[in-house]
């Protein structure tokens, strides 16, 4: 649970809110509502890729307070802060021990590295959380991620991608193997490309942390949300985890879910032995290996057939019994016998995201602007001192933007006396970015990175004899979420010069700055309904520096999620009906030439049917009239299944601890194909059975194609939600004996709602 919006004018009362998105009860009982359990992180350090790892920002303001160490100011705030939560959980019955879905807790987070900075301190430090922790008596067991020596009875736990090859375990064998963060991809941050984990991969690692004696695995994320206003860590993009199983806008993400799901059902028909079984271990080859857990009295066997090498194939003789093992993958026989799953075959469907135009960017596309953000001058500014200060010590976390101004003098003799000479404006900054005017011209804009926040803007400018006045608004992308002395960390400018004047360089850091905190927008909260109409907007021009933009707009038609397409503008903020949708920064492009993220996500909760207002805050400059409100859907469904591949899961059942074909079936592969709710088939895109290439919503027929499949796919297809397909050459009247051929199908259908008064289809 992220931070809980504590009243920040009264530090030490704690006062918490648990309001509207902050329901933190509610939240919980609608987790077991759903027969789901909950692991609740408490922290408060909770790091999550969160605005200063959810601590509030005035604990830095708590008088000799060092964060995460054996600093008694700290303590004291972070054990009432604990006490306060596990009693609001307990009075509403929500730990497993008193019925409720909260099955473990988490006290701190990741602190091994710390430790190793705080040494001697950090030690005390985790000592006495896991005591303070394990005092309030929940119930449930207490745990620390990434701590190997965790103290007492708190469980250390595994954070990362492959813990079942990576972590040893706790030193206490009698604990449980635990992997509190199964990471489904990488967590994205501005300058990142996009973030890959193939479902392969993932159940290989899954898989692969059962056969080790894993206890419970937790993904992270599972749910890929978005970080809406100012919630995210420093350079952390709203779409941070979109390549989870559930993507931003909670769609599935095909084969990701459907793979780990028929992963987990295969899991669950072997948890007998995993449970009580005997564990052993066969080596089969160099990087080749059996694991087995056997309850020989009871006839209850499970394997876990495993292939390390990543480039070749394998067939493993294992009691007797060939079994083929693709590269980088492991087989699970669900009774030591039968391959009921293999993590590099993939049964389940395929799909593809696409975002559609919708009319609403056309209708009514008429901008406004607010552009009386005017660049400061020295004495305009209320605080003034000989140097710049800090910005975090300045905003208060309040606000991303800081304006910093001076002043300064030139006479003619400093000129450069040369027409091709231009002086040259020179900001060192602390971070994160800034944007850069001298005599009221922009001049030009700078930022760091998420490893460097430091960077040096070096523009060159037009200068004057007499006074000159220069400009810097700088911003924040966000306070650090993790680190140790996380309570020292700047940001803000510090050296100032003006270099290439015929005087030589013009040092201005200790010449005496002002400094103005936020925006007048923001102080005016323009973003709201209410706000906006205590401001005069006027017609809006493109390509215009520190302005304000507004239209309306209204919701598009549907239930598909709804999104902006922020491609023509710059970098700024966004607000949705008040509601802050996030930074967005599409100038600063990633190493293959795009936007990290160009598309941002509105939620239809936070949206009227009809005049919503858009507003935008533009830092450098855009098109505001080509932004364009799209919805997304995963309507293009696909399958790609081989001869090959192991019948689906759902073809087997445990009966009295053997496993056996539901219904005595079939027990070929099949292909199903499944649109959205409310949706049906309605195209059958692409089918093929032989040698089919390509991926969902590309594919391409090989040499080996059989032209009757699209035939047998649209018989069986058109008209329903939910359809099966064979997958055997004698169907599609494929010849197996075609060169290269792969016996696999590969079909790409279309879901769409079913036109109104279209009959159902007849089950086929």
């Amino acid at each position: 649970m992220h931070d809980p919006a504590p009243d920040r004018s009264v530090p030490s009362s704690l006062q918490l809110n648990f309001e509207g998105r902050y329901d933190m009860v509610k939240f919980f009982k609608m987790i077991q509502e759903h027969d789901m359990y909950a692991i609740v992180r408490i922290g408060p350090f909770i790091q999550a890729e969160w605005n200063h790892g959810g601590l509030p920002y005035w604990l830095r303001e708590v008088p000799d307070i060092v964060f995460r160490t054996n600093n008694e100011p700290f303590k004291m705030l972070m054990e009432k802060f604990v006490n306060l939560i596990v009693k609001k959980l307990k009075d509403a019955n929500l730990f497993a021990s008193q019925g409720g879905p909260i099955i473990l807790a988490q006290i701190e987070n990741e602190y091994q590295h710390l430790e190793a900075v705080f040494k001697e301190e950090g030690t005390k430090y985790i000592n006495w959380a896991a005591k303070m922790a394990q005092a309030t008596n929940t119930g449930v067991p207490w745990f620390m991620c990434k701590q190997t020596k965790a103290p007492g009875e708190v469980i250390p736990t595994c954070n990362g991608r492959n813990c079942g090859d990576t972590w040893p375990g706790p030193t206490n064998k009698t604990m449980p193997l635990l992997w509190t963060e199964n990471w489904t991809a990488q967590y994205r941050v501005f300058g990142d490309p996009p973030s890959q984990r193939s479902a392969e991969d993932l159940a290989f690692a899954v898989a692969r942390f059962f056969s080790v004696g894993g206890t419970m695995t937790n993904y992270y994320m599972y749910h890929g949300g978005t970080n809406f206003g100012r919630t995210a860590a420093a350079f952390v993009m709203p779409k941070y985890y979109d390549e989870a199983p559930l993507d931003e806008f909670g769609l599935y993400k095909e084969p990701k879910w459907g793979h780990l799901r028929d992963l987990h059902q295969a899991l669950r028909l072997c948890k007998k032995a995993l449970l009580w079984g005997t564990p052993s271990v066969q080596k089969l080859g160099k990087q080749f290996e059996a694991r087995v857990f056997e309850l020989k009295e009871q006839n209850v066997c499970v394997a876990f057939l495993s292939n390390h090498n990543t480039k070749d194939d394998v067939t493993m003789t294992f009691r007797g019994q060939p079994y083929f093992v693709p590269r980088h993958s492991i087989s699970i026989l669900a009774d030591c016998k039968t391959v009921v799953f293999s993590t590099q075959h993939v049964n389940a469907q395929h799909n593809q995201r696409t975002f559609h135009f919708t009319e609403q960017t056309v209708q009514n596309n008429v901008w406004q602007m607010f552009d009386e953000e005017k660049v400061p001058k020295y004495k305009q500014a209320k605080i003034r001192t000989r140097k710049a200060q800090e910005l975090y010590n300045l905003t208060k976390d309040k606000t991303d933007y800081v304006w910093y101004t001076s002043s300064f003098k030139l006479e003619a003799d400093d000129m450069p006396f040369r027409r091709d000479v231009r002086p040259v404006l020179e900001v060192n900054s602390h971070g994160h970015a800034s944007v850069a005017f001298v005599n009221n011209v922009f001049v030009g804009c700078g930022h760091g990175t998420k490893m460097n926040k430091a960077f040096l803007l070096q523009k060159p400018m037009n200068l004057k004899m007499g006074v000159n006045h220069v400009a810097v608004l700088s911003s924040t992308l966000g306070m650090m979420d993790s680190g140790a002395y996380l309570e020292h960390r700047e940001a803000g400018i510090d050296r100032v010069q003006i270099l290439g004047l015929n005087a030589g360089t013009l040092d201005l850091t200790n010449n005496g700055w002002g400094h103005i905190i936020g925006l007048v927008g923001e102080q005016k909260e323009i973003y709201t309904e209410k706000g906006m109409g205590s401001v005069t907007w006027k017609p809006a021009v493109k390509d215009k520096p520190l302005t304000w933009y507004k239209r309306h707009f209204d919701m598009p038609s549907g239930e598909d999620p709804v999104v902006l397409d922020l491609s023509p503008m710059g970098k700024g903020m966004m607000y949705v009906n008040g509601e802050g949708i996030g930074r967005y920064w599409i100038s600063y492009k990633h190493a293959l030439g795009r936007p990290s993220q160009q598309l941002y996500h509105v939620p239809r909760s936070f949206l009227r049917e009809k005049n919503n207002v858009l507003v935008l805050f533009e830092e450098e400059g855009g098109h505001p009239d080509a932004i364009m409100i799209l919805t997304v859907k995963r309507d293009n469904i696909c399958t790609f299944i081989s001869e090959k591949n192991p019948a689906h899961i759902k073809s087997w059942q445990r009966t009295d601890s053997q496993i056996t074909a539901k219904g005595g079936g079939d027990l070929k592969p099949k292909a199903t194909l499944s649109c959205p709710l409310k949706k049906v088939i309605q195209q059958v895109v692409f089918a093929s059975f032989g040698n089919p290439q390509g991926i969902c919503g590309n594919y391409t027929a090989g040499s080996c194609h059989t032209p009757r499949a699209k035939e047998v796919a649209e018989k069986a297809c058109l008209g329903q939600r939910t359809c099966t397909l064979p997958v055997a050459a004698d169907v599609y009247g494929g010849d197996l004996n075609c060169p290269g051929t792969t016996a696999t199908l590969a079909v790409q259908v279309k879901c769409s709602k079913r036109s109104p008064g279209a009959p159902a289809a007849a089950a086929q």
